[in-house]
């Protein structure tokens, strides 16, 4: 019987056994998914901890990269490169701390040399060496400003400074050119463009703005030397710029002081301003006579007064009469010395008199951006009331003394002057069933770039939690739970059923059953045995007691 019992429940020596049915193979089946279900939910675990990097430098030169290197290894900070070895990435909490502090240090230096250049000066240096650092060192200087600004990645200048000449037909004003390299997707206004070719004409004595050239990387030309040569006059956008914002503030007060008795988007008003952007300068000096009623200032006054005949000129004009007097004689007759002149003879008074005259001098100077002209209109919404038991809306115009009053009040808010020939225009109309402006949606949450670092980690667990649940719940729990039964029929010993006289074996069926499962044996593989023998123990379990009975008594 244990015979028969051994052979039931071992495979036949002729059957070749595999290695993962035996127990020590399951368990090595069991214990490398467990190994490799932690393997998974480690590099999980440090996929989720491990460090986020951003670009510290790019674009840096071969000596930059160097010093920057070193300087993070002497700071222990971990980095590493992206790009082809073109930036440097450091830990992205770390960024702006570590920028602070390369700075303090100088680094980097950038491609560009400045006035450092000059520190380094030997003795002995001849003059053209050191005009020739000079030069360097300006137009280092002059890269280094114009790469501050946002949209510009990198900048070159290069100066052509003429030899200082003695003679003045030999003088030549100095030029310059400079590229640009501007940052992806990025451009320069006209405004921008001024700025950078003003700096440069500013930092070089004797240098006009209308020889320097602006080129960008693309070989096109951003400045036009030639119109700012001749003096052409261009759109200024500060001034376009003030304008828009003085209409922009009009309008705001003509709707801020409105809304409150029409209601809120109800009124809409629209400002054109004229503006004066010339500067003018004046000087007049006028003239005019004194008031009747005033007395007449005199400035000065001469008398004169002579008595006595005149001789008057006697003879032929000519060369005759230009002879020199001849020789002085005593007259036979004559009037004694100290005598009265003869009767009849005419006396002659002169007086001149000068007045002074009125003289008004006046200076004016008016700044540029006054306003000219002042032109606004406003379209004010019908008033609308509802019936609160129909609910029905009702529109009707507004009374002319209201239309009156908000004119009024237009007119307070703009500052309307009649002798500047300011137009105002107040509407009362319906809207056109619009009463308020609609409401824009609120952007969708996923859209807002505020948000996409936190959704980009909340990914990331979510994909870790996900590949954790499905290596517990698919692999790790059946192991678990497949072992716990084995643990629980090899521990548990069934209770030795007590001898029933009415159930005593007949050792002839036993005899026969046993004939007929080795003869199945025989025919059938292992796993099928096996699976009759469990079948066989469901259907007449006191064979499998008699063959217990049987294992223990031989034991």
């Amino acid at each position: 019987m244990a015979a028969a019992a051994d052979e039931l429940l071992d495979p036949p020596p002729d059957q070749p056994q595999n290695f993962l049915q035996t127990p020590f193979g399951k368990r090595i089946v069991i214990g490398g998914a467990v190994a490799v279900a932690l393997a998974v939910i480690l590099a999980l675990w440090l996929w989720t901890q491990q460090t986020d990097y951003r670009v510290l430098f790019s674009n840096y030169t071969d000596r930059d990269g160097g010093a920057i290197t070193a300087a993070l290894d002497q700071m222990g900070v971990k980095y590493k490169f992206s790009d082809g070895g073109s930036a440097i990435l450091v830990p992205s909490d770390r960024v702006h701390d570590i920028r602070l502090r390369l700075a303090a240090q100088g680094l980097p230096k950038g491609g560009n040399v400045g006035f450092e250049l000059l520190e380094n000066q030997k003795l002995g240096t001849s003059q053209f060496v050191e005009q020739v650092n000079y030069q360097r060192s300006l137009e280092g200087e002059l890269a280094n400003s114009i790469q501050s600004l946002g949209a510009v990645a990198s900048a070159r200048v290069h100066l052509a400074l003429p030899k200082p000449s003695v003679f003045v037909r030999d003088q030549q004003k100095p030029t310059a050119s400079v590229l640009l390299n501007l940052q992806p997707g990025r451009a320069l206004d006209p405004g921008q463009v001024s700025a950078i070719v003003h700096l440069v004409a500013s930092s070089v004595p004797e240098l006009t703005p209308g020889s320097v050239t602006v080129v960008d990387q693309n070989g096109s030309l951003l400045s036009d030397p030639s119109s700012r040569a001749a003096g052409t006059k261009q759109l200024d956008p500060n001034q376009l710029k003030y304008v828009a914002q003085l209409q922009q503030n009009i309008v705001k007060q003509v709707e801020s002081i409105i809304s409150p008795l029409v209601g809120q988007g109800n009124v809409r008003a629209e400002a054109t301003a004229d503006v004066d952007f010339a500067q003018v300068d004046t000087a007049a000096e006028m003239y005019k006579p004194n008031s009747p009623p005033e007395p007449q200032a005199i400035r000065s006054q001469q008398t004169s007064e002579s008595n006595g005949a005149t001789p008057g000129a006697s003879g032929v004009p000519g060369a005759l009469s230009n002879q020199p007097p001849g020789t002085a004689t005593a007259p036979l007759t004559g009037t004694a010395p100290g005598t009265a002149p003869a009767a009849g003879a005419p006396t002659r008074k002169d007086a001149t008199t000068n007045y002074e005259v009125d003289k008004t001098i006046r200076y004016e100077q008016r700044p540029m951006g006054g306003i000219k002209r002042l032109t606004v209109g406003v379209v004010v919404n019908y008033r609308r009331s509802v019936d609160p038991k129909t609910g029905k809306v009702t529109a009707r115009p507004l009374a002319p003394n209201e239309v009156a009053q908000i004119q009024e009040l237009v007119k307070q808010a703009m500052g309307y002057s009649q002798e500047r020939g300011d137009t105002l225009n107040v509407t009362n109309a319906p809207f056109d069933g619009v009463d308020r402006p609609a409401d824009e949606p609120a952007p969708d949450w996923w859209r807002d770039p505020a948000n996409l670092p936190l959704a980009t980690q909340l990914a990331k667990y979510l994909f870790a939690f996900a590949v954790i649940a499905f290596l517990w719940y698919r692999i790790l729990r059946p192991l678990v739970r497949q072992g716990l039964n084995k643990f629980d029929k090899v521990t548990e010993v069934p209770p030795e059923p007590e001898p029933d006289p009415e159930l005593e074996p007949d050792p002839e069926a036993e005899a026969a059953a046993l004939e007929e499962l080795e003869v199945q044996k025989q025919a059938k593989g292992y796993r099928e045995n096996l699976q009759m023998a469990k079948d066989l123990a469901r259907e007449d379990p006191r064979i499998v007691a008699n063959v217990i009975k049987t294992w223990l008594g031989a034991e």
